[in-house]
C-alpha cells in the first residue's frame, strides 16, 4: 500500500492542515504533471502518468476526513467492509431509523430537509472531533472503525436529502 501522508510529506495523523496538503499537492503535481514529460520517452511519460495519477488518489483519499481515517484505520489492519461489517451500536442504529423516517416524511417540504441537514452536520462535525482523538489521541481503533461506519451513514443519507431537495427545485 503506498503512503499518502509521505509523498505530501505530512505527519501520519488523522488532524491535518487541509491548507498545507493542497499546497503539497500543488507541488507533487507541478513535478509529475503528464504535461512536463510530453516530449520525453515514453517508459519517462508513463512514470510521470503513475505518479501523476497516485498523487490525485493520495489527495482525494486525505482530502475527505471519511477516507483520510478509513485509509489511516486500512495502514492500521482495520479493514472497513462495511458491505460486510454494519455493527453499529443500538443508539445509534435507533437514531438512523429516526433520521431516514424524517427524510421520508419531509420529502415534499424543502424547509424540513435544509432543517434535517443541519441537524446531520452539527452531529457530522461532533463525530469528526470524535473520530480525531480516538485515532490520534487514543489510539482506539474499534472506536474510529465505528464512527467511520456512521459517518459513511450520514454522508449516504445527506446525499438521499441533497437529491430530495434537487427534485423539489426542479
Amino acid at each position: 500500500m503506498q503512503e499518502y501522508f509521505s509523498l505530501f510529506g505530512l505527519p501520519e495523523h488523522f488532524g491535518i492542515d487541509v491548507s498545507q496538503l493542497e499546497a503539497a499537492y500543488r507541488t507533487v503535481q507541478a513535478q509529475v504533471h503528464p504535461d512536463r514529460f510530453a516530449n520525453r520517452p515514453e517508459t519517462e511519460r508513463r512514470v510521470a502518468m503513475q505518479w501523476a495519477t497516485l498523487a490525485n488518489e493520495a489527495f482525494r483519499t486525505l482530502k475527505s476526513p471519511v477516507a483520510r481515517a478509513s485509509y489511516l484505520l486500512e495502514r492500521r489492519g482495520i479493514e472497513q467492509d462495511v458491505e460486510r461489517n454494519t455493527s453499529m451500536s443500538q443508539a445509534f442504529l435507533l437514531q438512523q431509523m429516526e433520521w431516514r423516517e424524517a427524510v421520508e416524511e419531509a420529502a415534499d417540504d424543502a424547509h424540513e430537509l435544509k432543517r434535517l441537514e443541519q441537524e446531520l452536520e452539527r452531529d457530522n462535525r461532533v463525530m469528526l472531533d470524535d473520530l480525531g482523538r480516538a485515532l490520534d489521541e487514543e489510539q482506539d481503533l474499534s472506536q474510529a472503525s465505528e464512527l467511520v461506519r456512521r459517518l459513511m451513514f450520514m454522508d449516504k443519507l445527506r446525499q438521499e436529502i441533497n437529491e430530495a431537495l434537487a427534485r423539489l427545485e426542479n
